[in-house]
C-alpha cells in the first residue's frame, strides 16, 4: 500500500534534527581548539573547518519561498536602538561606500565553498550611519522571505560585536555577478566567520536589540553563535 502521508514541514523536521544531535553532545562547543584542516586563513583559522567538505557548486537552501523583490520596491530598514532609523531605496544603497572582499561560505549542512568574490557594503558602515545607541549589543536580521507551514518571515540573531568585523557585507554581487536570486538577490548579508544561515537572504531589515533574540532556526535548536571552527551547529545543552 503506498505511503500517502504527507512529510512533515521543512522547520519541524529539521528542529527534531536538532534536538537529537544535540542530546548526543554533537556539534557543541565545548572551549577546545578551533578545528580544521588546510592552511591558516586571515583570521588564523584553518581554511576548511572541522566537519566540512569542499564543493565546487553553490547548492541552494532556503524556506521553499523564492521572493521576487524588484529594485524600484526594494527597501532595506536599520531600526531599533539606533539614533538615526535608515530606511533605503535601492539607489540610496548602491549609494553608500562599496566593498570588494573575497571569503569563504560555510553552510551548517557540511559544505563550504571556498573564494567567493563579493561586492557589497559592510555591515558596519550602515550601523554608523544609523549611529547605535550605548546600549545596543545584539542583531535580529530579517529577510523578505517567509515559512509557508509557520507563516514566520526569516529571521537570524548574531550579536553586534560579530557583525560588525570587516568581512560582514550585505552583497549585491558575486564572482562578478548580480546575485542571483536562489541565493538571496538583490541582496543579501553574508558572515564569512559563522555559518551562513546567520547571513540572511533577501535582507529588509536589520534591527538592534539590548538582550539577544532568537531568530527562525536559532528557535528551532540550531546555534546562537555558529561558529564553523568548533561545530558550533545546535543549541548547547
Amino acid at each position: 500500500m503506498a505511503d500517502d502521508r504527507k512529510p512533515r514541514p521543512l522547520p519541524e523536521r529539521k528542529e527534531n534534527f536538532a534536538r537529537k544531535q544535540a542530546s548526543q553532545g554533537r556539534g557543541l562547543f565545548s572551549g577546545e581548539e578551533p578545528r580544521g584542516s588546510g592552511p591558516l586563513n586571515r583570521h588564523g583559522m584553518p581554511k576548511l573547518p572541522a566537519g566540512q567538505r569542499e564543493v565546487h557548486n553553490w547548492p541552494v537552501l532556503d524556506l521553499g519561498d523564492l521572493p521576487s523583490v524588484a529594485l524600484a520596491d526594494w527597501r532595506l530598514e536599520v531600526d531599533g536602538l539606533v539614533d538615526r532609523p535608515l530606511v533605503l531605496t535601492w539607489n540610496d544603497f548602491m549609494a553608500l561606500p562599496q566593498t570588494d572582499d573575497t571569503s569563504d561560505f560555510h553552510c551548517v549542512t557540511t559544505w563550504s565553498r571556498m573564494d567567493l568574490r563579493w561586492r557589497g557594503v559592510r555591515f558596519r558602515d550602515l550601523v554608523v550611519a544609523a549611529a547605535p545607541k550605548d546600549n545596543a549589543r545584539f542583531v535580529l536580521a530579517t529577510g523578505y522571505d517567509v515559512d509557508g507551514s509557520s507563516g514566520e518571515s526569516y529571521t537570524t540573531n548574531l550579536s553586534l560585536e560579530e557583525a560588525m568585523k570587516p568581512d560582514v557585507l550585505l552583497v549585491h554581487t558575486v564572482d562578478g555577478q548580480p546575485l542571483p536570486r536562489e541565493h538571496g538577490g538583490p541582496c543579501r548579508m553574508v558572515t564569512p566567520q559563522l555559518y551562513a544561515w546567520k547571513g540572511t537572504k533577501w535582507i529588509r531589515r536589520i534591527t538592534l536589540m539590548a538582550k539577544d533574540h532568537s531568530g527562525f532556526w536559532e528557535r528551532r535548536g540550531y546555534s546562537d553563535s555558529a561558529i564553523p571552527w568548533f561545530e558550533d551547529r545546535y543549541q548547547r545543552r
